[in-house]
């Protein structure tokens, strides 16, 4: 588990963190912009991840943006985040095609000097 994602702050240090009350994370997490981890005994447990995203939900909302916008907003860069990792790997592959197709034409290419045949041009016509 990524350092980043460990739950390891409680409601209190998390709102006191991202500059928010407490009631606040709670509304967050109703709306579906958190999601923070679980105790056994159900009290919530929030990582450096959640208090970023507490910062970037701040931020939205400053701008103007409604918690159903933000959500949107959220929404859409979480897309784009996977996108960027798909097409990086699409050109990951595509490129070890490519070699991998040279590869083969290097292999199965047969140098002029060493052809059984050598070709003339004829005459043209």
């Amino acid at each position: 588990m990524d350092d980043d994602q460990r739950a390891l702050y409680i409601i209190s240090v998390a709102a006191e963190l991202a500059g928010v009350h407490p009631q606040t994370l709670r509304i967050y997490e109703r709306k579906g912009l958190l999601d923070p981890a679980r105790t056994v005994g159900g009290s919530r447990r929030y990582s450096e991840y959640d208090i970023a995203q507490l910062q970037r939900i701040q931020d939205l909302t400053t701008a103007g943006l409604n918690l159903e916008g933000v959500r949107r907003v959220l929404e859409l860069e979480a897309e784009v985040e996977r996108l960027r990792t798909e097409l990086q790997d699409v050109r990951r592959q595509a490129a070890e095609d490519v070699e991998r197709t040279h590869r083969k034409y290097r292999r199965d290419l047969v140098p002029l000097k060493n052809s059984p045949a050598r070709w003339l041009p004829g005459p043209r016509r």
